[in-house]
């Protein structure tokens, strides 16, 4: 009994600090602050009440996502962004230096430490993430516990429409990857990966698939390790338990194809980073590879045997695939990649598009790959 007191006592203070000084309490003659609110320009205003901080900005991942807010006599600010292009927004409150949420949005993003807001500029017609009336499929949340590295973990798994119909038939498996800020959840949440996939296999462009999303932080715990070391540790850990635990939970549950012309890998930043390392590694089990702005660390000894063995990666690979943004951070590290592959004489794709480091660079990448697969 005492130490459920203690808990209840320890969240109360930390509720009533951070409620005095953001956001303040709204008083009942106030109107309740709409934020964000998207006008018919396709401009979008932001609003947050801080009566005692002295600078705000708020931050998305629309083109020069930075924006000064302005403050009112009340404690109100504000910031109007755009006209922005219709899609998906991750942003957030940077108050005093202090990075947030937007308090008056429901809509979050599913992170590791949760610290950003979703924004949604709609199109004049369904955009390709956006839910259209098609058949859908199905995604199912796992826990499994993981062997290799010793505790309780979770995935997302996609089942295209019909799966359950359909009970002979098998298909052929996708492992998506997300980012190092960003969990298993992420790829449905906010990257739309199933409602792609949906409205593709509508307009007859892909190939009916199961896709595994997979939570890829597998060796540090929060915040996430940042240097390139413990980046290659977090890789060989995932790996082992993609390997070892991952794919043959797949395996045993799911109808899928076991070859590996029908199983394709492809990720994110970080999870771009660990599909083409883990697929490159790995072509007798991967035919098709890909990645998206991707983290690639140290690749001449991580990779050296496919490197140094091109002719027979050529050989088992039906596509290597890799893409990025040219104003993403990452745009060198890819360049130096397609440069390494060049050099080794391994057969790639590497296109280099508009876009900085962001979901809706990732969506569009994702909806570019999927038709390639499994079709050869």
């Amino acid at each position: 009994m005492k130490r459920n007191l203690l808990v209840i006592s320890i969240c109360f203070f930390t509720h009533g600090l951070l409620a005095a000084e953001f956001p303040a309490p709204r008083r009942a003659s106030e109107p309740p602050i709409i934020s964000p609110e998207v006008h018919a320009d396709r401009t979008v205003t932001f609003r947050v009440r801080a009566p005692g901080a002295t600078n705000l900005t708020v931050s998305g991942e629309w083109p020069n996502g930075t924006m000064q807010m302005n403050r009112d006599d009340g404690g109100l600010w504000t910031a109007t962004v755009g006209p922005l292009e219709p899609d998906l927004y991750g942003y957030s409150f940077l108050v005093d230096g202090f990075r947030t949420l937007d308090p008056s949005n429901r809509w979050l993003k599913p992170m590791r430490s949760p610290t950003t807001s979703v924004l949604d500029v709609p199109a004049s017609q369904p955009m390709l993430h956006d839910f259209q009336s098609v058949p859908h499929g199905t995604v199912s949340l796992h826990e499994y516990q993981s062997k290799s590295l010793g505790r309780l973990r979770s995935l997302r798994v996609y089942t295209p429409p019909g799966y359950n119909q359909r009970a002979r038939v098998k298909y052929p498996v996708l492992y998506l990857f997300h980012g190092s800020g960003d969990n298993e959840a992420t790829w449905t949440a906010l990257g739309r990966a199933h409602l792609i996939s949906d409205n593709l296999l509508a307009q007859g462009k892909v190939k009916p698939m199961i896709i595994v999303m997979t939570d890829g932080h597998a060796s540090f715990a929060q915040p996430a390790g940042t240097n390139a070391d413990a980046r290659l540790r977090n890789t060989a850990a995932f790996e082992q338990d993609l390997l070892e635990e991952v794919m043959p939970l797949v395996e045993a549950n799911y109808r899928v194809k076991r070859d590996a012309a029908n199983r394709g890998i492809v990720g994110l930043s970080m999870g771009g980073g660990q599909s083409l390392s883990i697929g490159l590694k790995h072509p007798e089990l991967f035919a098709w590879v890909g990645g998206m702005s991707s983290s690639v660390y140290n690749p001449e000894n991580t990779l050296a045997s496919t490197l140094n063995n091109p002719t027979v990666a050529n050989k088992q690979l039906r596509l290597l695939w890799f893409a990025c943004g040219r104003a993403d951070f990452l745009l060198k590290n890819n360049q130096e990649f397609d440069r390494l592959l060049n050099t080794k004489g391994l057969v790639h794709e590497y296109h280099e598009t508009e876009g900085n480091h962001s979901w809706p660079v990732w969506r569009r990448y994702l909806a570019d790959f999927m038709p390639r697969l499994f079709v050869k």
